[in-house]
């Protein structure tokens, strides 16, 4: 398994490309912007981007899934209840950011779903509270965790559809019970570092005391 971590779009954005070099599959996780950019990474590694994994619905993280999708034939997965946010972003917003309206979701998720690039399996674990269908996506050690949580800090819960005592329950009860040494992998590069750990989270984090 490999993984790149690239910061696209206005808003930092993290999206990530990863693949299984044997298979040659690969899924893309918040392709906000620089699709470009991302297949020619993909064409570089030799793999073929099978899904376009939203870890939620907001503009900012779904703003380059036309594209993509449009060049790959990629399938688009989101959560359930973020599936609505795909097809619906106000035109301000898309002006706002540059961005494109998403075509809809090809396939919806839920909580223990497993996506399936070669012989790697990506499970899904629902983190309510940034937005009703927040996802962070776990596999061998890693945790995507969308903006859920970041590093030394959390994502805001002001949004329609947010509370921050749905946020800090999902944290507390999914987040904090995965291997303190799990790598996490933020939405966002707000950070001091890129990348942090489950274990440095729980210490350091003033949002997890």
């Amino acid at each position: 398994m490999f993984i790149e971590q690239r910061q696209v779009g206005q808003m930092a954005v993290f999206a990530y490309l990863v693949g299984d070099e044997q298979s040659g599959e690969a899924l893309i996780i918040d392709p906000a912007a620089d699709t470009e950019a991302i297949i020619a990474a993909a064409q570089k590694r030799k793999v073929r981007i099978k899904y376009i994994v939203n870890t939620h619905g907001h503009v900012d993280h779904i703003g380059g899934n036309v594209d993509m999708k449009k060049e790959t034939g990629a399938a688009i997965l989101i959560h359930e209840e973020d599936a609505g946010m795909l097809v619906d972003t106000p035109p301000t917003m898309l002006r706002m950011f540059g961005a494109k309206q998403s075509p809809p979701a090809d396939r919806t998720l839920r909580e223990g779903d497993v996506i399936e690039i070669g012989a790697i399996g990506l499970r899904v674990i629902h983190t309510p509270g940034h937005s009703p269908g927040s996802i962070v996506l776990h596999v061998d050690g890693y945790a995507f965790t969308g903006d859920t949580l970041f590093v030394e800090a959390v994502g805001r819960t002001d949004f329609p559809g947010g509370s921050w005592e749905v946020m800090s329950d999902s944290i507390q009860q999914k987040l904090c019970t995965l291997p303190d040494e799990t790598i996490v992998l933020p939405g966002h590069n707000y950070g001091s570092r890129p990348t942090s750990t489950i274990g440095h989270e729980k210490r350091f984090n003033p949002f997890l005391r």
